[in-house]
Formats: C-alpha cells, structure tokens, sequence
C-alpha cells in the first residue's frame, strides 16, 4: 500500500508568518490560467476578436474576487448553511478551511458576467474565452487537497495498487471499521488498522487532477484551436467538468455532516448534474443557432 506523505501544511515559514501549500497552489492556478490565456492568443481565430493580454490580466482580477467570495459563500449554503446560520462570523474565518468548487463557479461566472458587461461583449464570449483557462487552475487546487491530506477517498481494497493510507484520516477509519463489519472482514481491514492504525482509501484528489485537471484541459484545448460557435467551448466545460466531478465522486469519501443523499448520491454528484445538463441543452442551441445562421446565406446562392 501506499502512504501519504503526510506533507507540512505550511510550505515556508516566515517569523509569525505562514505562507501555506494552499494558497501557494491558488497563487499556481492563477498564473496557469494567464499563460493558457496567453497562448490562446496566439490562435488566429481568437486573435480576431480583439482579445488581448490586458483582458486577461483584468480577467484575473474578476476571476480572483469570483473564486474567493462565491466558494466561501458556496460552502456555507450548499454544505454547512444550518451551522454558519447559528454562528455568521464565521462565514469570515476562512483560514479555518471550507471553500466549495460550484459556488466558485458561480462567482467567477457572475464576475464574468459583470466583465463582459464592461467590455461590451456578450457573456458567452467571454466564459468561451475563460473555459480552457480553468482546468489548470482546477488542477492546482486539487493537489493542494492532496499536500493538505484532505478530502481522501473511500476504503478500497488493501490489495489494489491505488490503495493509499492517510494519517488525517485515522479518527474517521475507526468509526468506519465499527461500522462495516462484513466489509472489513472480507478484505481483512481489523489486520490492516491493527498494523497501521489507519485504512486503505482511495487518492481521490489525485483522480480529480487528472480527471477535472489534465484531461479536462486537454478536450478544451484541442476543441477550442479551431472556431467554434458561441457557447460550444463553455458547454464543453460544463459537461466535462460535471462528469469528471460525478466519477469521482464514486471514489471520494462523503463530507462526514452530510453523507450521501437521495439515491445514494453525494452533495457533489447532485451540484454537478445540473452542470451535465446545462451543458448538453448549450451545446445543442450552440450548434443549432450557428446552422440557422447560415440558412440564409444558402438560399441567397
């Protein structure tokens, strides 16, 4: 079995001063973002909309506000609203942790929105513009989880190759075992705490930077090379992204305050079938508007 390396969650020290992986992966991500946004303009079909590196650089700035304020809303109203509801300080201590992927995707398409409104260009311009530029950034913060110890996998079977034992996890192991006798005793999991005192569980972070991260920019990058029509790109995004979060989420272990919900489905998996759909109907009208589009110019020859 693997093991965690159980990483130092601050990376430097300084005095008083903590700089931490976390936020040095969201510093990565930001800067991933601007050179795929630089390399982007290099196509000669986005060239030609008049994109240029200051509209990145203003974008980053949207984007940064958008990430923080709609992740940290995110997860106090999609994850722990009862608990921030009695206690509304505390909604401002985010270095105690707690920022939720699809309410930072609402804030950064808000702040698009609100971008595009200043630049007088139309909000599918823009999110089509963006979309390649976020799986890097996805990536980033996936492997921070990762150096943190945090959001592990399920337990799996000590015998696969992925099977990896992480030391954040040792409190939830226990209950687990108390609470999966049968499971336990069929892959001889007693034996396995008993030596380790922790269980074999998925490396579900590292699945999410491959599947959300490198996977996921790779389609939207190879899609978006040539001109697509308005919304195609950010249809891509949403469809990509929502099944690579929905996979994976089979693998991930359920937020302990939840568990899983209607059908057996986690908080995550049921935030991202929305985006599955979403996806699907954008992409239709995306292709079906620039067909009808061309209609006219057909008749004319």
């Amino acid at each position: 079995m693997l093991i965690h390396p159980n990483f130092d969650p601050v990376a430097i020290h300084l005095g008083p001063l903590a700089v931490r992986w976390y936020g040095l992966m969201y510093l990565v991500g930001f800067v991933m973002a601007i050179v795929v946004g630089r390399l982007r303009l290099r196509l000669p079909h986005v060239a030609a909309q008049g994109w240029t590196a200051r509209d990145i650089d203003d974008m980053l700035f949207y984007g940064v506000l958008g990430t923080i304020i709609g992740g940290r809303l995110g997860y106090v109203l999609f994850y722990k609203a009862d608990y921030y509801f009695a206690h509304p300080l505390d909604v401002f201590k985010v270095w105690q942790g707690g920022m939720s992927f699809h309410g930072g995707f609402l804030g950064v398409t808000l702040a698009m929105a609100l971008f595009a409104w200043q630049r007088n260009r139309t909000w599918m311009q823009v999110t089509d513009f963006v979309a390649p530029m976020v799986p890097t950034g996805l990536a980033a913060g996936r492997l921070g989880n990762f150096i943190n110890g945090e959001l592990w996998g399920r337990v799996t079977d000590p015998q696969a190759p992925w099977a990896m034992l992480f030391q954040s996890a040792a409190p939830d192991d226990a209950l687990w075992l108390a609470s999966h006798p049968q499971l336990a005793a069929k892959w001889h999991l007693n034996e396995v705490f008993a030596q380790y005192h922790m269980l074999p569980r998925h490396p579900s972070e590292l699945y999410e930077v491959a599947l959300e991260g490198i996977v996921l920019f790779f389609v939207l990058w190879f899609f978006t090379r040539k001109p697509r029509p308005v919304g195609a790109a950010s249809a891509v995004f949403l469809i990509g992204y929502g099944l690579a979060r929905f996979i994976v989420e089979f693998a991930r272990e359920p937020d302990d305050f939840l568990g899983l919900l209607t059908f057996g489905l986690s908080m995550g998996q049921w935030l991202s079938l929305p985006m599955i759909l979403v996806g699907v109907g954008l992409f239709a009208w995306s292709y079906r508007r620039a067909a009808k589009a061309k209609e006219p110019a057909a008749v004319a020859r």
